[in-house]
């Protein structure tokens, strides 16, 4: 059977274009939470660089 068949026909193809929105989502999603965490790591290293030089 193919795709164009009566038993698949559009449900079949709204569902795999619903898979995709999904795996972009997930690869979105894991984009920004890594992007992220690297920002906050950033940010705590510059911390402790500016208290490792500040004047005491």
């Amino acid at each position: 059977m193919t795709d164009d068949s009566p038993d698949h026909g559009a449900c079949g193809k709204r569902a795999a274009e619903q898979e995709k929105w999904k795996a972009k989502g997930v690869a979105l999603r894991a984009f920004f939470y890594i992007a992220g965490t690297h920002v906050f790591a950033a940010f705590v290293m510059l911390l402790f660089y500016l208290g490792q030089h500040a004047q005491k």
